[in-house]
């Protein structure tokens, strides 16, 4: 799912983007016809997974932090740089030109908005400055094709431009009415967010347009720090799951919001309060026809009121949200303390600082990726960690059978050193096409300069044959600066 970072881009304009926690993320599903799968991209029609991710901190014609988008395409032997698309604003047919502190890729959600069968990308670049409006942000959708993503793309107008900075910042696309047509929910500096249905045509018009409010805006004053679109009801239409800002609140300065999809689109009305995280995916965990809420709260601090955080909460937790007909259900709380998890609550851990679910062994109930990214082993601190919770009738099982995975683990390309924060970003999705989902991880590799780990699925769990690392060097992103290439996957 995806999605963020806080490490990287430490520039005034990253900060606003992020009320200066760095967190540049999205949510999960990209749409949801059916609860009990997650789905995932397919921009060339081939019928297997494809991965798309920032680098959005990378210079592109000496320009610092322009930023780009890479997409992986599946094939049966995984992914790798052999088959992919780099594209900036420089690329051809591509809307907007390479600017300095433009984040182009910032975030990132996928869904087929013109109808063609073929997944689009859309990408914001929240750092854009349009006309005079410094940081106004841009949004553009990159069209799917036999193909893939080639880079003819539309942008797509900014309704409110005075009222708002970083267009863009937060996406999350689904089918909120249930009408068969991709809808887009889009993000920016304030808590209105916008909703674009009905499709997107190929002049960037949608078919409607409308707003929502959630509750999410406290004294912080920033946006929503996460969009996350899954069908948690079990009725068709996309849910979506808003991570934001609100103070003295739980852990203090966090809250999220559960908005159902109607007929008639999100429902602010309906919405109903959830545990905290900053970072979200849905899925049906244990099918029974219903999504499940997963949340992370990665913290280890104080609150912002000064409130002591629970120890066991200290290494970061991650919140299970049983899905129902009528939305939210049932509650569980997983740390590295749980039962047999791999590892211990330890500061600054970071469990749960991102997330995704799939189903890895093909038994029909999704499977739980969690990043570590804070994890120390040995000397090398913030070295991070993957963790992996196989999804039952009865939810995930915390008891028996999880996996870890460091770069230290026999078979993982690499090797644990200090802030490569290995689990920086995680992503389950089948890219072979054997219907069982794949692992691809990212980490912040040399300094910033980011890798994506692939770890293959066997058919029963994850496994290291077959594992290799893709590299920016190897993939058309310059390592001048901190480019963070897969800091942040497409969802």
């Amino acid at each position: 799912m995806h999605k963020h970072f806080r490490r990287a881009l430490a520039t005034a304009t990253a900060a606003a983007l992020t009320g200066g926690l760095l967190t540049l993320a999205t949510g999960a599903p990209a749409t949801a016809a059916d609860s009990t799968t997650v789905p995932q991209a397919d921009f060339n029609g081939d019928g297997k997974g494809d991965v798309a991710f920032s680098a959005s901190g990378a210079y592109v014609g000496g320009k610092k932090a322009a930023g780009q988008v890479v997409a992986l395409y599946g094939t049966t032997t995984g992914v790798s740089s052999a088959k992919r698309a780099t594209i900036s604003q420089n690329t051809t047919g591509t809307p907007g030109a390479a600017e300095t502190n433009d984040y182009f890729g910032n975030d990132t959600a996928y869904a087929d908005f013109n109808g063609d069968g073929y997944d689009d990308l859309a990408v914001g670049s929240p750092g854009e400055d349009v006309g005079g409006d410094v940081d106004g942000g841009g949004l553009a959708i990159l069209w799917g094709s036999a193909s893939g993503i080639t880079g003819k793309g539309v942008t797509v107008a900014d309704p409110a431009r005075s009222g708002h900075d970083f267009w863009g910042a937060h996406l999350a696309a689904g089918d909120f009415d249930g009408d068969g047509k991709a809808d887009l929910a889009v993000g920016s500096s304030t808590a209105t967010i916008y909703v674009l249905k009905g499709g997107i045509n190929s002049s960037g018009t949608p078919g409607g347009r409308y707003t929502i409010k959630p509750a999410i805006q406290g004294t912080d004053g920033n946006g929503p720090l996460n969009l996350t679109a899954g069908d948690v009801t079990g009725d068709g239409r996309t849910d979506l799951v808003v991570d934001g800002y609100e103070t003295a609140t739980d852990y203090g300065w966090n809250r999220n919001y559960f908005i159902p999809g109607t007929a008639s689109g999100l429902s602010v009305a309906s919405a109903k309060a959830l545990k905290p995280g900053v970072i979200t995916a849905i899925g049906d965990i244990d099918a029974d026809g219903y999504g499940d809420i997963v949340s992370g709260a990665y913290w280890n601090t104080t609150t912002s009121d000064g409130t002591a955080i629970p120890d066991s909460a200290k290494g970061g937790k991650v919140w299970v949200t049983y899905g129902s007909a009528s939305g939210p259900g049932t509650v569980t709380g997983i740390t590295q303390d749980t039962g047999s998890v791999p590892g211990a609550s330890e500061g600054n851990d970071y469990f749960g600082y991102e997330l995704d679910l799939g189903d890895i062994n093909g038994d029909k109930y999704l499977d739980l990726a969690v990043g570590v990214a804070g994890e120390n082993i040995g000397s090398a601190v913030d070295t991070g960690t993957v963790t992996i919770l196989y999804g039952t009738a009865s939810g995930l099982n915390t008891s028996s059978g999880a996996q870890s995975f460091a770069q230290s683990t026999a078979g993982v390309p690499g090797n644990d050193e200090s802030d490569d924060m290995f689990g920086m970003d995680v992503k389950l999705d089948d890219v072979t096409g054997d219907g069982r989902a794949d692992l691809i991880a990212g980490s912040g590799e040399n300094a910033g300069n980011g890798a994506v780990t692939y770890l293959p699925s066997n058919g029963t769990k994850i496994t290291t044959t077959g594992s290799r690392t893709i590299s920016p060097s190897t993939s058309g992103v310059s390592t001048t600066g901190s480019p963070y290439f897969g800091a942040n996957f497409a969802d």
